[in-house]
């Protein structure tokens, strides 16, 4: 093996280790939301969502927090863990060091938009505030910080994941587009905050 061989075999595995150090926390905050999704079902008869964000009432302001960790069934579940995990590992490639601050950020615009104009007696759960949120951030972080990287980083986003964009509209009972809604509200408030500038 030459030099050069070693060098590409070296820089490969660095980046590999990168790139597992970076999916080892969202592979284990995924582990958590089936963790507690499994419990709940089999244990409270899906009792825990009533914990989520409800609209309007001092006892669901705690579901801001709560939310993102509560989920209707396992098809729900499993419609937000691949978009997570990519976004959010988009997010922590470019900005890893920042990657909790954005996160909190975007849980707590999207908890209070919807618990100031979702209707009353509902209950919204769900990771998909911080999917959408991921998303705005990666998009606009591109316009704040222009660089090659950003720009392609945002095509490809849109590309794979534009179609989310409908989630903001409103929709029918069972979906919390005000979450969605207020989740790039977030996003975008994140990225105006945590982006470097380059104009």
């Amino acid at each position: 093996m030459n030099t050069t061989q070693r060098t590409l075999q070296d820089t490969l595995r660095i980046h590999g280790e990168d790139a597992k150090r970076r999916l080892r926390p969202l592979l284990i905050f995924v582990a958590v939301l089936w963790f507690i999704e499994i419990v709940d079902s089999l244990l409270f008869g899906g009792a825990l969502d009533g914990f989520g964000v409800i609209p309007r009432q001092t006892a669901g302001l705690k579901g801001i927090f709560l939310a993102p960790l509560l989920h209707g069934n396992f098809a729900h579940l499993l419609a937000n863990t691949i978009p997570f995990i990519i976004l959010g590992f988009l997010v922590m490639l470019r900005h890893e060091d920042r990657f909790l601050a954005i996160s909190i950020v975007i849980t707590l615009v999207s908890g209070l938009g919807t618990w100031l104009i979702a209707p009353s007696n509902t209950v919204h759960i769900g990771a998909s505030a911080l999917v959408f949120g991921y998303f705005a951030f990666l998009v606009v972080n591109a316009w704040y910080e222009r660089s090659i990287a950003a720009i392609v980083l945002a095509v490809i986003v849109i590309i794979l994941y534009g179609g989310l964009l409908a989630g903001v509209l409103p929709a029918g009972n069972g979906i919390s587009w005000q979450g969605h809604l207020f989740g790039v509200v977030g996003g975008a408030v994140a990225a105006y905050y945590y982006s470097p500038r380059r104009f």
